[in-house]
């Protein structure tokens, strides 16, 4: 219906059809990331990869996200996020496709892999704007007291992406070959760019909208007008000056500090995790694609209750830095339980105590990481702060991977791997209680 017969009625709920939508694109972003590992058997047999390749393999998609963040953040803030999400949508898309016809084009093994990584890297480069735009979808959309659930949502996507994912593409596998994940998640990519194109709106102009709930939305403080025509058009570049607030801010440096350790857990599961299961667990393809599905689930599930119990807190009078702080510091602890692996040889009992610091990682990630973007980043700068957030913690998944990759190389096995991941949980959860400081919105210079 027209947008101003929409105002006239009761409050509606659009904002949580867009958020419908971001949970889509989200779990599709992470699944594109997420698929190399379960069909890295198949590659690594094919082409004959040594682990170390295989590391580096797997770690282009974050060498190239990273360096993809800024210049994505600068489009976004430019551009506005509906046009540059959705290109970039359908772009990664295809790369996504590519990487499964890399055997119809060489079976030499320095080939493969410079292919492997050039693609995979173009996927990361080309995702750089994803996770800074839902976090301009979340600022714009949701008041205050219901941005943490929102935030856990697009935050845990990752989790989502492998308890759907993973099992699909197991099976793929298992049936057609190491390609089909790929192709599969391509074609996806491009049918939720559509998806996108007619959903995604601002508040303002969306023609669902009633009165109601758009005032609900500019009460609780969302920012509804950083997309508007206007706004893009009247913005000013990043100047200098918005940079160095954004990296001089004690504050800030903690959530970008905690981010890192974050995407260090959550790149250990998506890389070396079902790898694990197979090499060092001996269950086939098909069992480690199912085997991820309940540490998925759980962490999918902890995200919800962080983002749920940091807003609820919130409601109930806690200030902004505690609602966010003490899931987040919680569950990081709860995170490092995954040490406890590497003390039994019990497959179900090992995939248990990851369901466990799953669902205590993300509880943390609900509560206190985008949550904490979207609360402090300068109006000016959402899209920008949100990138070097994001850019900086994903450095993490460079140096997980490959670093993982070092470790079982020169030990001959996972024991002293799950202990470098677990660390990043205990450094993360200590500078959050003692160095973080007061969580408010940063003002740009």
């Amino acid at each position: 219906m027209p947008a101003e017969q929409a105002r006239t009625g009761t409050i509606t709920r659009v904002r949580y059809t867009i958020l419908a939508v971001i949970l889509l694109l989200a779990t599709i972003a992470y699944a594109d990331r997420a698929i190399l590992s379960i069909s890295a058997a198949g590659i690594k047999k094919e082409f004959g990869l040594s682990a170390i390749q295989l590391g580096y393999v797997l770690s282009a998609f974050s060498w190239a996200y990273v360096v993809g963040q800024i210049p994505g953040g600068l489009l976004l803030d430019r551009f506005g996020t509906k046009k540059v999400y959705g290109t970039a949508l359908v772009l990664w898309s295809v790369a996504t496709f590519l990487i499964g016809v890399i055997g119809e084009i060489t079976a030499e093994v320095s080939i493969a892999v410079a292919l492997l990584f050039a693609l995979r890297f173009a996927v990361g480069l080309i995702e750089g704007p994803s996770f800074p735009a839902n976090a301009r979808v979340a600022v714009m959309w949701f008041p205050k007291g219901e941005r943490g659930l929102a935030t856990s949502v697009f935050a845990c996507a990752s989790y989502v992406a492998v308890a759907i994912f993973s099992p699909i593409s197991g099976w793929l596998v298992s049936m057609f070959g190491w390609p089909a994940p790929f192709f599969a998640l391509g074609v996806l990519g491009v049918f939720a760019a559509v998806v996108w194109a007619v959903v995604m709106r601002t508040p303002r102009n969306h023609p669902g909208v009633s009165q109601a709930e758009l005032d609900h939305i500019i009460a609780g403080g969302a920012l509804v007008d950083i997309d508007s025509k206007k706004e893009l058009q009247v913005r000013q570049h990043a100047s200098w000056a918005i940079v160095r607030t954004l990296l001089g801010n004690r504050m800030l440096w903690c959530a970008y500090i905690g981010q890192y350790c974050g995407v260090a857990l959550s790149y250990f599961f998506i890389t070396w995790f079902p790898i694990y299961l197979v090499q060092g667990r001996g269950m086939n393809i098909m069992q480690a694609g199912f085997a991820t599905f309940v540490p998925s689930v759980a962490g999918f599930l902890g995200g919800m209750v962080g983002g749920a119990t940091s807003d609820a807190l919130i409601r109930h009078g806690w200030s902004v830095s505690w609602a966010r702080k003490t899931p987040y510091i919680v569950g990081m602890m709860v995170g490092a339980s995954l040490v406890l692996a590497a003390f039994t040889e019990d497959n179900a009992l090992i995939v248990a105590l990851m369901a466990l610091a799953f669902f205590g990682k993300g509880v943390a990630v609900g509560a206190g990481t985008w949550a904490v973007v979207s609360d402090t980043a300068p109006k000016e700068a959402v899209g920008l702060a949100g990138s070097i957030f994001n850019c900086i913690g994903n450095i993490g998944g460079i140096v997980t991977p490959i670093i993982f990759g070092y470790l079982v190389q020169a030990t001959g096995g996972y024991s002293v791997g799950l202990y470098f991941v677990a660390a990043h949980c205990v450094v993360a959860a200590l500078v959050y209680l003692l160095v973080m400081g007061r969580i408010e919105r940063v003002q740009a210079a």
